[in-house]
């Protein structure tokens, strides 16, 4: 307001007739604002930044002031060249100024880096975690040559590589100045440190020196079921294989609700995040969103849920969950019955706007299922394919409640599995067939007279082969 005030005054006063109030304005503008000054036949053009504090908006307002004839004489020049001093030392002690904030608060950032680096680094020196030197990994890496990078997603870039010992592993290597990262370095190195099962991918080390954070695991060769889902794999799974790794992913998220000391629900089951090994023996990997369940509290009362902001893949996201921010385990059910419709009918869980759920449901109230089933799995009963259809369909319900646990989820693949023939249990292979097979496979059911074992009452479609009335279509 001073500064405007002033301003004003300069442009309504008549300054040939008092040279000293010209300059006496100008001191004090140059004390308020940021100015420059140009001398311009025979007038002295006065540029004035003023500073609105309150919304940091800066306009020029140019002013002309009329000054004698004598301004050419030696005291005007030294008075032009006090005002341009004056101007060139208030630049400078801005820059200054703004220089200082600036060192400030990227030194408060270092400080809160560094402290959030010495708590991880404290946390986590356990017991068979080994902490490695930023240059094993890249010795281990090519020095993160593209040729080994072997994926990439929201946290960073994984890659193959080889360790001084020889040993192969895959090395997940977060992106720079990635916050989320941050937490999901510290929770999935405190979770796999005390994680170990079968079905669970092993955390063999981690790196956090310097700007880097790197998690090292064991490496599967086999990369992830999304990969040999994919309409591009050469060479997809067969129906019993694919019971095999619904079965071991199964078992591992069972582990994890159950057996885990705290409990864990991993909220982001999907397909890329259930891993291969030599033997497509599944491994569930990435717990970077993953959350400790409920405890009991003082009074032993255990609360179903965990209340906390949503975060998953899209396709794969428990509605209830999305609707109401709780957080349970029959959320990771939702997503293995994801998973589940994955390899029945090879879509992905959102693909060109539709959405597998919704679109399997259709095809069931249309009852051509059969349209919709991935024929890659070749010829399979169609008894074990309804059945791992409603297993698939109970876990997609809107309704937690509805929905079975992990446990049972476990006991009814296993069942599946004892109904398959034992040629096929044998035939545990990839393999390459005629898109034919799946359907011919499927129209002969009425004529072989296989029966549907089931709990659910219900009666086999002559036309489709699947149940009908198996589940009533949402």
């Amino acid at each position: 307001m001073l500064s405007t005030t002033y301003g004003r005054w300069v442009q309504g006063s008549t300054c040939t007739s008092s040279y000293s109030q010209a300059i006496q304005v100008c001191s004090i503008c140059l004390r308020l604002c940021d100015s420059n000054m140009y001398l311009l036949d025979g007038k002295l053009l006065f540029q004035i930044s003023l500073v609105h504090m309150s919304f940091s908006i800066s306009h020029l307002v140019p002013m002309w002031m009329e000054y004698p004839n004598e301004a050419s004489s030696g005291l005007s020049k030294t008075a032009m060249g006090a005002i341009l001093a004056s101007a060139i030392a208030a630049a400078f002690a801005l820059s200054a100024v703004a220089t200082v904030l600036i060192m400030r608060r990227r030194s408060r950032h270092r400080s809160r880096t560094v402290s959030k680096r010495s708590l991880s680094r404290f946390s986590v020196k356990i017991d068979g975690v080994r902490c490695f030197k930023f240059e094993e990994m890249a010795r281990a890496t090519n020095n993160f040559d593209l040729l080994a990078q072997v994926g990439q997603g929201g946290y960073g870039k994984v890659y193959r590589g080889t360790l001084d010992d020889g040993e192969i592993v895959a090395i997940k290597r977060a992106h720079e100045d990635s916050l989320q990262g941050s937490k999901e370095f510290c929770t999935e190195i405190e979770l796999l440190s005390r994680l170990h099962h079968r079905n669970l991918v092993s955390l063999v080390g981690y790196c956090d020196e310097a700007d880097e954070q790197m998690l090292v695991y064991e490496y599967m060769p086999n990369g992830t079921l999304r990969d040999h889902l994919s309409s591009k794999a050469k060479r997809s799974p067969g129906f019993v294989l694919r019971l095999h790794i619904a079965l071991g992913a199964s078992k591992g998220i069972l582990y994890l609700h159950t057996d885990a000391n705290p409990p864990i629900f991993h909220r982001d089951v999907k397909a890329s995040n259930i891993l291969l090994d030599s033997k497509f023996v599944p491994k569930v990997a990435d717990f970077g969103l993953s959350r400790l369940a409920p405890v009991p509290d003082i009074e032993g009362t255990l609360a179903g849920h965990v209340s906390t902001v949503v975060k998953g893949t899209p396709g794969y996201l428990d509605p209830e969950y999305f609707l109401t921010h709780k957080l349970t385990d029959k959320s990771d059910v939702y997503s293995l019955g994801v998973v589940i419709l994955e390899m029945l009918t090879g879509m992905k869980p959102i693909e060109h706007g539709k959405n597998i759920v919704r679109e399997v449901n259709k095809a069931y109230q249309s009852g051509n299922i059969s349209e919709i089933v991935d024929r890659r799995m070749g010829l399979c009963p169609p008894d074990c394919i309804n059945r791992f259809l409603l297993l698939a369909t109970k876990c997609c319900q809107d309704e937690t409640d509805a929905r079975p646990s992990m446990s049972e989820i476990v006991r009814e693949l296993e069942v599946i599995l004892r109904m398959m023939p034992e040629a096929d249990l044998v035939l545990m292979d990839t393999t390459d067939t005629d898109s034919g097979d799946m359907s011919k496979s499927l129209s002969t059911s009425s004529a072989t007279g296989t029966s549907f074992v089931t709990q659910t009452s219900g009666s086999v479609n002559a036309s489709s082969g699947v149940l009908s009335e198996v589940l009533a279509p949402r």
